[in-house]
């Protein structure tokens, strides 16, 4: 017997532990953390980025609203010499903003019940209960969120003057809510899919119908999302301007405040009433900013719920 067989193997024989910096060329593993932290940083930095795009051009205009023309061009940065609410009062009354807000908040409110109502009930449909053609028609609908509305404008002009809903409040509400309910179907049946089935279960063994299932069971505990959905709806509605300036050319009196501001802006150029013009702006900014200020935490709620359940 060799008494060297016996003998410990050398360190060089001995196979590199892992881990050890000097494995692999003496090159050490790079930190996932590190890495992590780099991305977070780039991301803050370009929310901050997007938020002063964002935010700049909005306080510039509530600054330019309290302010008069010649404080508008000659220092559009500083604050305004004083608070000019007449700019607000004229906006309101001489330039119709008063009559167009109205006419914004009874469109928008009968079009996003109308769709809230009307997605709720397919997207439960389409997501509880399974029947031929199920996803076909859900395909359908998610079909919609794809085709730019603008395509469809000169077929849609024609549709609803051959209904007789041209220049009328009618004619639009049916249009915002054909335009809003792809995307309602598309977050709602997503989320009517994460409530419990047991809940529904117990429902049925206790006698409810399938509509008092869906309106007194399914849609309180939807709750969250429909207000997130209801939400999207309204701010997408609002802010709308090709829709009603094809559907409402010719009534108005029935303008929404999109179309009435444009009027103000090209009458603005004429007329040199710019503190009007972006009184107007803020009249129309300030609803929205305040609603999702009030349901923020309601939106939030609904975005998380259905990753969570």
């Amino acid at each position: 017997m060799n008494p060297q067989s016996t003998l410990p193997p050398t360190p060089a024989a001995l196979p590199p532990k892992t881990g050890d910096p000097s494995a692999a060329g003496g090159r050490r593993d790079k930190d996932p953390r590190s890495e992590v932290r780099l991305f977070a940083g780039l991301g803050h930095v370009a929310l901050a980025v997007w938020a002063v795009i964002v935010i700049v051009p909005i306080l510039w205009t509530f600054l330019a609203a309290f302010k008069n023309t010649s404080e508008i061009f000659s220092s559009p940065w500083t604050l305004p010499a004083e608070l000019r609410w007449e700019n607000f009062g004229r906006a309101w009354t001489k330039a119709h903003v008063g009559r167009y807000f109205l006419n914004s908040v009874l469109v928008v409110g009968c079009s996003t019940f109308g769709t809230m109502l009307l997605g709720s009930m397919a997207a439960y449909v389409l997501a509880r209960y399974r029947f031929w053609g199920n996803r076909a028609i859900y395909y359908l609908f998610v079909s919609g969120l794809a085709f730019p509305v603008f395509l469809a404008l000169v077929p849609l002009f024609f549709v609803v003057k051959q209904l007789g809903m041209l220049d009328t409040y009618q004619g639009v509400i049916l249009v915002y809510i054909a335009y809003s309910l792809p995307f309602t179907i598309f977050f709602l049946a997503a989320f009517f899919k994460t409530l419990p089935t047991s809940v529904a279960e117990a429902g049925m063994i206790d006698g409810c119908g399938h509509s008092r299932l869906f309106f007194q069971v399914m849609m309180p505990m939807a709750k969250p999302g429909l207000i997130s959905v209801a939400i999207f709806n309204i701010i997408g509605q609002w802010a709308q301007y090709q829709l009603p300036l094809v559907l409402l050319s010719n009534a108005k009196d029935k303008w929404v405040l999109t179309q009435g501001i444009a009027d103000i802006s090209v009458n603005a150029g004429y007329e040199a009433d710019w503190s009007g013009l972006f009184a107007a702006l803020t009249i129309a900014i300030l609803p929205m900013i305040i609603v999702y200020a009030v349901f923020q935490r309601q939106i939030q709620a609904g975005l998380t719920s259905g990753a969570v359940k």
